[in-house]
């Protein structure tokens, strides 16, 4: 009788995500911000049918692309800096202007909020952009996830992590408008 040879199965290798880098910290917030992967230099497959000068439109558009989600990226951590920066003068003022009254208190406590939630949106759009990226690297990004048609770069421009294209945008807020209505009914 003959010995069966088994063959192991390999383990499917997890990429591990970039450790979180701490920007800053005070007694009240601390904003962690992702540091951008590397962006590879990546030349795009050759499709079926594709002529070399359709080639050289797709790479011009996706470079194009990059530098423009690249920009939004670091206009939008300049921002996110730039607040860090400014709450942590505040809470120091905070320390040193401790003697106020109970309006004046809940008044700084308002803006402190407000610079919260400024700073939770700046980061979500952020996160936004780097799931655009992403996309950008697997060469899904600019294309419509409905209908397939390559999105056009002033709306990519306008929201730079649109998934779908106008029209179909445009039709998904009116089926939302259309639910919402039957939903008061």
């Amino acid at each position: 009788m003959a010995a069966v040879k088994s063959h192991a199965k390999r383990k499917p290798t997890v990429k591990a995500k970039p450790a979180p880098v701490m920007l800053a910290k005070s007694r009240s917030v601390a904003a962690v911000v992702d540091k951008p992967a590397p962006a590879p230099v990546v030349t795009l497959p050759v499709r079926p049918k594709e002529s070399a000068k359709e080639r050289e439109v797709r790479e011009r558009r996706r470079d194009t692309l990059q530098k423009m989600l690249l920009g939004k990226r670091q206009e939008i951590m300049r921002e996110i800096e730039g607040s860090l920066g400014q709450s942590l003068t505040e809470d120091q003022q905070r320390r040193l202007e401790s003697a106020r009254d109970v309006g004046d208190q809940a008044l700084m406590d308002l803006e402190r909020e407000l610079g919260i939630s400024l700073m939770e949106m700046r980061n979500r759009r952020r996160q936004s952009i780097d799931e655009a990226l992403t996309r950008l690297h697997e060469g899904t990004y600019g294309i419509c996830a409905e209908c397939g048609v390559e999105i056009s770069e002033k709306r990519l421009q306008a929201v730079p992590f649109a998934k779908l294209c106008v029209e179909c945008q445009s039709r998904v807020e009116l089926l939302e408008k259309i639910e919402k209505e039957e939903d008061r009914d």
